[in-house]
């Protein structure tokens, strides 16, 4: 879909992820209108997920009855033609003129080896969707994880998914954790809303958001979407984070002697508009607050309001909460390309501005995609990642930018910057093969205490981690959401004695040891299911 709307064969909103079923078939459909302005890949490309995605089309109509190649039972008895079990994708299917359901299994294995070790991640479980009428959605989607050594704590710098460790279960190294998706959603010709836990993506980026990362456990909240005019989108959640912060005046022994910990209650609100003056432009604003320690608050239940403003309200007299603005822009007005950037606000004071001495605390991300130009089924990808000391974080424990521990924002998180270059090739349907190179650094790692004394700390004044990777990767969707990759990476992952601490705290704090110093490794693997 990226490619289609670099090509302005569609119009896409990449700032807001993820997108539903519907709409993703709603945008194939318009793509088929266009079918002249594909080549031959890109045609094949678009059949294959058409085949696919038809079965979140109309009521009215299922793919694997119609199509019997599609079906693993190609002759049901009649009063069974509406129960389906299809291939591509893997799959148990229902649909008639008022309910569709479908239940995917989901498996996967991903093994790396490099010089310092191995490391095996394997995953299983299932996933659920089903349509009520013509406006209400279902999902579930629940699978167990089990990682040989733990490759995404919450202080590692990883854009791999999050998740809330047991860890040594029964003895075995490593970590298991499991992760439960799911929700139910209401809607109508130009919106939805949607009770909702999952994970969320805002900002344009290929190579790790900077608003919203979506690399955190998933949460629950409750989504808002509309688009009542083709010029303006616009999103809102209200979430229900998870502090990790023990509340000792709720907290308790039982009768038996168990001590029963309560966390503090931490909330999240957010909003975005994306405003599209011209076709294939699109700029977005936005904000968001996290809060704690009340009730959820009415007034951050409005979708429209800027937070920050009511929080001077709320809590005048008094410590404020922690908000943030954010902004985007994507220009796709030239074929093939696609340019957009991002910037993260945390704090902000027009007075600190040219004073060399003082800094706001902020992000931004700049980059660039070339889609089919001047070799077709090429693309290549510039984006550049800079944000300033103390961004993301805050001195009160119950009102970080995060959730589980997690960092909602970009992944390298404050005092870091990044150059992300990717460049690949789709020589047939479902092949893709590219080759990347990575230069990131971490800069002092600064504990936010005084808010007077953080804007004076420099940015990078010393670098206590690096990271400079190269990077082949090779993947093959064989059949719908099921996929076979390879991956062979030399990296140079190193820290730095600084302030007082040794080059293996920092390694030791932000990066597995499989993957510390000079590496190469190889991942290869495969799954079934996303």
């Amino acid at each position: 879909m990226d490619e289609l709307a670099n090509e302005k064969v569609i119009e896409l909103n990449t700032a807001i992820k993820p997108y539903s079923r519907k709409f993703i078939y709603s945008k194939l459909k318009e793509a088929e209108q266009k079918q002249e302005d594909l080549n031959k890949r890109q045609t094949k490309d678009l059949n294959f997920y058409l085949n696919i995605y038809a079965f979140d089309g109309d009521l009215g109509y299922n793919p694997y009855s119609e199509n019997a190649k599609l079906n693993i039972l190609k002759n049901p008895p009649d009063s069974y033609r509406d129960i389906n079990t299809g291939i591509n994708p893997l799959g148990l299917f229902y649909k008639d003129s008022s309910f569709s359901f479908s239940l995917k299994p989901i498996w996967g294995i991903r093994y790396y080896t490099n010089q310092e070790g191995q490391v095996q991640h394997t995953w299983g479980g299932a996933e659920a969707y089903a349509t009520v009428g013509k406006n209400w959605s279902i999902y579930a989607s629940l699978r167990d994880n089990y990682q040989t050594e733990i490759l995404a704590f919450p202080q590692y710098f990883t854009t791999l998914e999050g998740g809330n460790y047991k860890v040594n279960v029964q003895g075995r190294q490593g970590g298991d954790y499991s992760e439960m998706r799911g929700g139910i959603n209401y809607s109508w010709k130009w919106g939805s809303i949607g009770l909702v836990k999952d994970h969320l993506q805002w900002g344009n980026n290929y190579k790790g958001a900077n608003i919203f990362s979506g690399n955190q456990p998933s949460f629950g909240m409750i989504k808002l979407q509309l688009s009542p005019v083709p010029w303006l989108d616009f999103n809102y959640y209200h979430g229900w984070l998870v502090s990790e912060v023990v509340d000792s005046t709720r907290s308790y022994t039982t009768s038996n002697g168990d001590w029963r910990a309560v966390y503090r209650d931490k909330y999240i609100a957010a909003n975005m508009y994306t405003f599209k003056p011209f076709k294939n432009f699109h700029f977005s604003i936005g904000n968001s607050i996290v809060y704690s320690d009340v009730n959820p608050q009415l007034e951050y239940l409005i979708p429209f309001l800027f937070y920050k403003s009511v929080d001077h309200t709320l809590n005048h007299g008094i410590d404020n909460q922690n908000s943030q603005m954010f902004g985007d822009f994507s220009f796709r007005m030239i074929k093939h390309s696609h340019l957009y950037g991002t910037i993260f606000i945390d704090e902000f004071s027009i007075s600190r501005i040219g004073k060399d001495e003082e800094s706001n605390f902020y992000g931004y991300k700049l980059g660039s995609k070339l889609n089919n130009w001047p070799i077709k089924n090429t693309y290549i990808t510039f984006e550049y990642t800079k944000t300033s000391p103390i961004t993301y974080k805050h001195r009160v424990p119950t009102l970080t930018y995060e959730s589980n521990k997690h960092n909602l924002g970009h992944y390298l998180r404050d005092n870091s910057k990044e150059y992300y270059i990717n460049i690949g090739v789709k020589p047939i349907r479902g092949l893709k093969v590219e080759i990347s190179y990575l230069n990131a650094k971490h800069g002092n790692e600064y504990q936010y205490t005084d808010g007077n004394e953080a804007v004076l700390l420099p940015f990078m004044e010393s670098v206590s981690w690096s990271n400079e990777s190269y990077s082949l990767k090779i993947l093959y969707e064989f059949i719908s959401e099921s996929y076979l990759f390879f991956d062979f990476t030399a990296s140079n992952i190193k820290g730095y004695d600084v302030d007082g601490q040794t080059a293996q705290y920092y390694l030791n704090l932000f990066t597995p040891a499989v993957f510390q110093g000079k590496t190469e490794t190889f991942t290869l693997g495969f799954n079934i299911g996303y």
